[in-house]
Order: C-alpha cells, then structure tokens, then sequence
C-alpha cells in the first residue's frame, strides 16, 4: 500500500433499521468530531418541545461510544424516554490511487463493514417486545442494584479480619522490624 494513496471514501447509504419512523423525526448524525456539548444543547432543545415526539441517534466505527454518551445525557435530563437500540454494519468504500501512475499499478476500492448503531429516543411507550428495548428509568435500577451488590462485597471484605498483611507481613516479622527499619 506504499504505492497508493486514498482518493476519497464512500458511505454506502442504508435505512435505519427501524420499520415505521415518522417522516419528520429528527435524526443526530453523530461523527467522530462531533463535540457532545453541541449535540446535546441541539437535541435536549427539541425533546423539550411538546410537538417532538421521537429523536434517533446514530454513529458508525470510533462515533459508537459517543452516541451512547449522548443517549445516556439524554436520559438523565428526561428522565421518561423509552429507548429502542440496535446495532447493524455500514459499508463504505474507499477507492486508492497509484501515487505514480506510470508504473502501471490501477486503483483499488476497498469494501469494509463498519460497526454502527442507531438508537431510538421516545416520550411515547414504544413495543417492549422489541429486541433492544428499554423502559424509562431502567438505568437507575441497574446502577442501584449494582451498587448494592458493591457495598455487600465490601462489607464481606471487612468482615474477612486483617489479612490483608498477606505475605508482606510475615516477610516482616520474619525479618525483624528493626532491621528491616534501619535500612538505608
């Protein structure tokens, strides 16, 4: 690929893969660049409007983590939303160019499959049968229940005694702490 240099890259235009989205939805295209202060004072803006009804989030390749930090903001702000997330692969094409045509090299296009995700943000309950589907505050009980299983793991922690020494303390003892103290 030494002899080649990349000419331009192409998104294979897809669908989101949701079914029966309102025509006027409002659709945050969330880049690698992106910076998540500007989407959200964009999109927490228009949810609270009382005519926008439904927002969708999606992000390919490096913008996936970004677009669920968005959804996870925008969940916190309102706190009612019904969440819908799904995960597909985008195509692009990148097309190659011989940096020296005259050695006889031609073009290359380069397919791949890209990791992306789309995710679904509703004041409206949405189909709960529906893989990826989460209910409104279904984060707070997670976290709660993790947090409960953390401090439970740590009370038996504490009720272990003190060996936490371990090895390093009968190292110490064996040694004698005063010579061990009057080292250099």
């Amino acid at each position: 690929m030494e002899n080649y240099q990349k000419s331009k890259t192409v998104e294979k235009p897809s669908p989101p893969p949701f079914g029966n989205l309102p025509p006027d939805i409002i659709e945050m295209k969330v880049k690698d660049g992106s910076k998540i202060r500007n989407l959200m004072g964009y999109a927490i803006g228009k949810m609270e409007l009382d005519s926008v009804r439904q927002l969708l989030f999606s992000g390919a390749g490096k913008a996936i983590s970004k677009t669920i930090t968005c959804v996870e903001i925008m969940k916190r702000r309102l706190k009612s939303l019904h969440q819908v997330t799904k995960v597909f692969f985008r195509q692009t094409e990148e097309i190659w160019e011989p940096i020296v045509p005259e050695v006889g090299l031609d073009p290359l296009t380069v397919k791949r499959n890209v990791p992306a995700i789309c995710i679904l943000l509703s004041k409206d309950p949405l189909d709960t049968q529906e893989l990826g589907y989460q209910a409104p505050g279904s984060f707070e009980a997670f976290w709660m229940e993790t947090l409960k299983s953390d401090s439970q793991g740590q009370a038996k922690r504490k009720q272990g005694g003190s060996r936490g020494a371990g090895r390093a303390g009968k190292q110490l003892r064996s040694v004698g702490w005063e010579a061990a103290s009057k080292r250099p």
